[in-house]
């Protein structure tokens, strides 16, 4: 097959994404792919909140594309394990804001850290001249999926 046939057959791209995905970790959930011990969902919520301060649950909901059950979920598992607290909104009743504690901003630093030198050891990996093609290549994935 040549390689102009190859780049529009969806079996192709579907084992690409599928070796990436095992090669960099992701089909392993309970450990992020920078080698932490702790579910990949909560390395995201930790990221996202160590970002903005604080979240009101519905944008945490919003930002990581999961349903409000499994980020309730999610929120409780932070709580257990000291790493967020939540507080209602003052402006809203009804609404939840989420902070992360001391030890959930030391455990965000420590993921950050370990992303920083995975992600460096990994760019260092790919030729200086493919390395824009590469960002390019996930630009386009990521808009593909948000259509």
């Amino acid at each position: 097959m040549s390689s102009d046939r190859r780049a529009d057959d969806p079996v192709v791209l579907q084992d690409a994404l599928g070796s990436f995905v095992r090669a960099f970790g992701l089909h392993q959930p309970e450990t992020t792919p920078c080698g932490r011990p702790i579910p990949v969902s909560e390395a995201h919520a930790l990221s996202e909140l160590a970002q903005e301060g604080e979240l009101r649950q519905v944008e945490l909901t919003r930002r990581l594309r999961l349903q409000k059950s499994t980020v309730s979920r999610l929120v409780r598992q932070l709580s257990a394990r000291d790493w967020v607290e939540r507080a209602p909104a003052l402006d809203d009743g009804r609404g939840v804001v989420l902070r992360l504690t001391p030890a959930g901003r030391r455990a965000a630093q420590n993921l950050v850290d370990a992303r920083r030198e995975r992600f460096s050891r990994l760019l260092d990996s790919i030729p200086a001249h493919e390395r824009a093609g590469v960002l390019h290549a996930l630009d386009v994935m990521v808009e593909a999926l948000d259509e």
